[in-house]
């Protein structure tokens, strides 16, 4: 490289980077993107490392060195196995001088590329030569020199930490991991006792530097304390999307270094005495300090003493409130408050030295968090999650452990948390609505929301006679306040009542809303378990539960009294749902064994009381069966069938009136459909006139949620619930009526549009009837199971009906609406879940059904390709093109690969509709782009899978396509092969198998395939090598997630072609040094010892182990 070719690559890194179009020596402009494409070049050779140093060396530009940089890590990483081992020191050297040299004076972004280059060889060298593990010394230089250069040091061993830690693309995990051990053991304590040593210095002023420099100084040494820290020590591949901590698993080694006190107190000490982010990070550092392994301390006395400080720490912080008013700070105590029981038994907190102080403190601070709300929403479940691991522990800690009155006290405490709690949620509520939009509203916080009620249970059955006081004695007067308000307004909507009115009721409802979230999360805290059933405490659940269904009632009656009009605030619906699914999942699961199922009885007519059913029992009731009729009794509104009824009759009046407000429609279904799965529950439904109802009228007429086109999907898992309670062992009895009666009113639809000539079942008025009779039938069709429920509806749909799908696809074609709701609903008909397609051997059903289906595809698909195509970049293209194409793949799949047709069939008596449905396919699948099908997954799914039959089950319809379109199909399998995704390569590799076992199985025969694949394979004779390069290349350089994908059909592409395998052996020892030959010569010997030419299932295995320890053994050596 000389200095015109400098310039010219610093002119293209500045495009790069900086959008400004430049101009070459000849005057040609060069824009972003073709200044990408060459500069990526760079990366492609282990030739341009020279370049990549002449430009570090000589440029001035610092985007030109950047470039260079990220250059010099892709090629070192990618060809590895190139380098000698002097050769990888000589760059590793020569990168870290140029850093000493000239590390401070470059921009932050070039820093941070070389140290990863330096890093990445270290890592890749590690076991190479001592000098790779030598880093860390080599650092001590940096940190010894100027503060600039200290700097830099600490930003190598971070860099270093980090890789050392998080497995490299291209590595195995076992490979990742005896490097990481080893760093582990030689170079971490190091590192850890550097950072610590730097933060004493800067405690105590020994290093001198600028304001600005001592706060990167502190922030890269807590940064390199916290990396230490959290390093993965034994291989959990913990994960890095959570804030959650786990147990730090540091090495015995690290005791004297973690026990020390001075350790604690200089975390603590920096804490106290910084600014964020580095009083955070030091928290940070805290945290994890605080969640070592316990058993690192050999004696309880020592880890007692650790304990002690933290406590002591953590008082301190509580007692002064020491940088607390610091959002950062803050969140991070509250997570060291939530860590500390986590990792400490509370045994041993108890037995801490001023654990009560410390138990005050933690209560006043929860107590002052809470009622700033407004502040601290994000870290309040840190705090409840303290609280909850404490009470929970208190059953397994002797009253006479530690400090007298702990228990006492910790109930005190808990109280104070709980009431705090409860008024300032519902204190939120108005002041929320007087700050016009200033605050936010944390019932509008569903992950926040979620957290908090997770966590509420454990806190609150604590001490729960108390606890459901304070809550009755909020909820009772806010439930009369309501009823009073609602009997004032009477069927008139809130939205008519005067504001003061419509405040008052904005308030209540959401002061209700909170209560019944906080009642709903209690109640479904309740445990069956016989050591967690506190006794009375269904009782207590019946009378927050009598609340709660009361409220209930009332906003059903007024929501039906008003036909709809009076309908109460959203958030109170939501929260209603969220308490009739905890309800659900306690109370619900033993109806059968109350009703005496178990005996073979069944009630008939109205419901039996409890004690009625119980008696009719064979056995004296269990422990369980007792808690459960106690509930209902001192629940005093019915056996559970009758407040069953009452959550179901909600159920149905939200659908009825509530249309529009999806989340409602969505939340009431889901609890519609668990209520439905469950064993016991489900058996209750069927009892309930409600659900009866429901069967019998799921109609736009009685639901108007069905006619809103937002809510289409939603039909469908309403109508699949319906259908499976009346299939449902029995349903058809309980719910008074059969099947084929369930079914008229989408058969009465079916049967109105298929009388309609074409040109009147375009009219625009057919378009809503089509998508929500398809949608529904989807659904009914995922319900059915088996064998029998499926040609009950097959019976009813044939012959009378599937002829109007192909006439919908026909003229509706160019609707993406109305299509992806058709072809839905028609691969879930074709798809053979369960072996339920399973005709009588006379019958022609399967025949009629993939006729059908035939039919609709070519429809379909022949007005596709008459259409005309959209751009590739076109952002509209999936949508309106590509999303039906691949559904009409996915259907015509489920049907090729179904086993219910006998294809011969067709052929045999002149029957076109496979011929005519796999032209039209390979039609739609040859008309998307390479680029295109790669490009969106769910059509390179669909497309690869019809690849994939075609090749497993219609051999000789593609080996009859002319060899140029034969050679497009093998073109985008072979790229798919070379996929990330696991899913398309498998099927790549299937395809490939397919075809070479063909070939080797039936090679010489005198067959029509096999005179039309030699023809393909006479026209294109690479074609065998170039798909054994690609397997080889990729089993050997390729990400691991395609290995066993890749291996399949390797054996019979050898077999198929033994020269392709010769040729390809021969091209891999030439690139190899003589040194290098050797060993390959010897480990290919290995694989191909044993192996015999026959395709059968022990020798493909025998084979596949062969290529995995291949593999292994081949990567220690090869080069690139």
């Amino acid at each position: 490289m000389d200095a015109a070719q400098l310039a010219q690559v610093e002119a293209l890194c500045e495009t790069l980077y900086t959008g400004i179009p430049a101009t070459t020596a000849d005057g040609e402009r060069v824009d972003r993107n073709e200044a990408q494409q060459r500069l990526l070049s760079l990366q492609t050779s282990a030739e341009y490392i020279p370049q990549c140093q002449y430009v570090l060396e000589n440029s001035n530009s610092q985007y030109a060195r950047l470039v260079a940089t990220n250059s010099l890590t892709e090629l070192i990483s990618t060809h590895w196995n190139s380098f000698t081992v002097p050769q990888r020191i000589d760059i590793r050297n020569y990168v870290l001088g140029y850093l000493a040299n000239k590390g401070p004076s470059l921009q932050d972004f070039v820093t941070v590329a070389l140290i990863k280059l330096v890093c990445r060889i270290t890592k890749l060298g590690w076991f190479d030569d001592p000098v790779h593990r030598d880093l860390a010394d080599d650092v001590t230089k940096f940190l010894q020199a100027t503060v600039d250069h200290c700097i830099l040091g600490l930003k190598i061993l971070n860099q270093l930490v980090d890789e050392l830690n998080i497995p490299t693309s291209g590595r195995t995990l076992t490979q990742h991991r005896k490097t990481s051990v080893s760093f582990r053991d030689v170079c971490l304590q190091k590192v850890f006792s550097m950072a610590l040593n730097t933060l004493k210095q800067l405690q105590t002023r020994v290093i001198t530097a600028e304001p600005a420099q001592e706060v990167v100084l502190g922030e890269q040494a807590l940064s390199l304390t916290v990396r230490c820290l959290s390093f993965d020590f034994i291989g959990t591949n913990p994960d890095e999307s959570t804030e959650d901590v786990g147990t730090i698993q540091a090495p015995t080694t690290w005791r004297p270094l973690l026990q020390d006190p001075a350790t604690t107190e200089l975390l603590f000490d920096f804490y106290a005495n910084t600014e964020p982010p580095r009083s955070s990070k030091a928290m940070e550092a805290i945290i994890l300090l605080a969640s070592v392994r316990r058993s690192l301390f050999p004696t309880d006395k020592e880890r007692a003493a650790f304990l002690g400080r933290l406590i002591t720490g953590i008082r301190e912080m509580l007692s002064k409130q020491t940088g607390l008013q610091h959002q950062d700070n803050y969140h991070q105590f509250c997570r060291l408050l939530g860590r500390l029981k986590a990792n400490y038994q509370l045994s041993e907190l108890v037995k801490a030295e001023g654990y009560m102080e410390w138990l005050e403190l933690a209560a006043s601070f929860t107590v002052q968090s809470i009622q700033n709300w407004q502040y601290s929403t994000n870290s309040i479940h840190y705090l409840l999650s303290l609280w909850g691991r404490l009470v929970a522990a208190v059953p397994y800690v002797r009253p006479e452990t530690g400090a007298s009155g702990h228990v006492q006290h910790l109930e005190k405490q808990v109280l104070m948390v709980v009431k705090t709690y409860i008024d300032s949620m519902l204190g939120s509520v108005e002041a929320v609505l007087r700050s016009d939009g200033a605050l936010e509203n944390p019932l509008d916080d569903d992950g926040s929301l979620k957290e908090q009620m997770d966590r509420l249970p454990v806190i609150c059955r604590f001490q729960y006679a108390p606890v459901a006081q304070m809550i009755l004695g909020k909820f009772d007067p806010l439930l009369a306040q309501y009823r009073d308000l609602m009997a004032r307004m009477g069927t008139n909507p809130t939205s008519s009542a005067p504001n003061d009115v419509q405040q008052s009721v904005a308030i209540i409802e959401g002061q209700l809303t909170w209560l019944t979230y906080m009642v709903g999360a209690i109640v479904g805290g309740h445990s069956w378990s016989s050591t967690h059933m506190g006794e009375g405490e269904e009782t207590i659940d019946a009378g927050l539960s009598r609340r709660t269904l009361q409220l209930a009632q009332g906003m059903d009656y007024r929501l039906t009294s008003s036909n709809g009009v009076g309908r109460a605030d959203p958030q109170l619906e939501q929260a209603m749902l969220f308490y009739f699914q905890n309800f659900r999942r306690v109370y619900m699961f033993m109806w059968d064994q109350m009703s005496g199922s178990s005996s073979g009885s069944t009630s008939t007519g109205d419901s039996l009381s409890v004690g009625m059913i119980v008696a009719k029992l064979d056995s004296a009731p269990s422990t369980k069966q007792k808690i459960y009729q106690r509930m209902f009794e001192h629940l005093g509104m019915g056996d559970h069938t009758v407040v069953a009824n009452i959550i179901v009759t909600k159920m149905g009046n939200n659908l009825k009136y509530w249309p529009d407000e999806e989340d409602i429609v969505a939340k009431t279904l889901d609890l519609f459909h668990d209520m439905a799965g469950g064993y016991s529950s489900s058996k209750l439904l069927l009892n309930l006139e409600t659900v009866r109802f429901l069967a019998m009228n799921h109609t736009e007429d009685h639901f108007p949620f069905l006619s809103i086109p937002g809510n289409s999907r939603h039909r469908t898992t309403f109508h699949s619930t319906l259908t499976r309670l009346l299939l449902s062992p029995s349903g058809e009895d309980k719910l008074g009526l059969t099947f084929e009666q369930f079914l008229e009113p989408q058969i009465k639809i079916l049967a109105q549009l298929g009388t309609l000539a074409p040109n009147d079942l375009r009219n625009e008025n057919c378009r809503r009837p089509l998508i929500g009779v398809f949608r529904d039938l989807r659904g009914i069709t995922a319900s059915l199971h088996n064998r029998k429920t499926y040609s009950a509806l097959f019976d009813i749909l044939h012959p009378n009906y599937l002829p109007l799908l192909a006439k919908v696809a026909d003229v509706w074609s160019d609707q993406t609406d109305v299509v992806i709701s058709l072809l839905r609903f028609l691969h879930e008909f074709c798809h053979n879940k369960a072996n339920r397609v399973n005709f009588d051997q006379s019958s022609p059903n399967g025949i009629l059904l993939f006729r059908c289906t035939s039919e609709v595809v070519c429809a379909f698909g022949r007005r596709l390709l008459t259409m005309p195509t959209l751009a590739s970049g076109d952002p509209e293209i999936y949508k309106k093109r590509y999303k039906c194409l691949s559904l009409s793949l996915h259907v015509l799949n489920s049907a090729l690969g179904g086993n219910y047709v006998c294809f011969g069939v067709f052929e045999l008596y002149n029957d076109r509709a496979l011929e005519n449905s796999l032209d039209v396919s390979l039609q739609l699948a040859l008309s998307v782009p390479t680029d295109d099908i790669s490009a969106y997954p769910k059509l390179s799914k669909a497309y690869y899978s019809f690849v994939e039959i075609l090749f497993r089950n219609h051999k000789k319809t593609v080996f009859a396509l002319d060899t140029p379109v034969f050679m497009q199909i093998m073109t985008t399998v072979h790229e798919g092969l070379q996929s990330s995704d696991a899913t398309i390569s498998s099927f790549c590799a299937n395809t490939i198998d397919h075809l070479t076992t063909y070939y080797f199985n039936n090679n010489g025969k005198d067959k029509i395939e096999v005179h039309n694949l030699n023809k393909h394979l006479n026209a294109h004779p690479n074609l065998f090598s170039s798909l054994t390069a690609t397997l080889f290349n990729l089993l050997l350089f390729g990400p691991p997630q395609n290995h066993w994908a890749v291996m399949r059909p390797m054996l019979s592409l050898m077999l198929a072609s033994e020269n392709s395998f010769s040729a390809y052996k021969e091209h891999l020892l030439r690139t190899q040094s003589p040194e290098n030959q050797a060993k390959l010569n010897e480990t290919l010997n290995k694989l191909l010892a044993d192996v015999n030419r026959s395709l059968d299932s022990a020798n493909r295995d025998r084979f596949t182990q062969k290529l995995t320890a291949f593999r292994v053994t081949a990567r220690a050596f090869l080069t690139l």
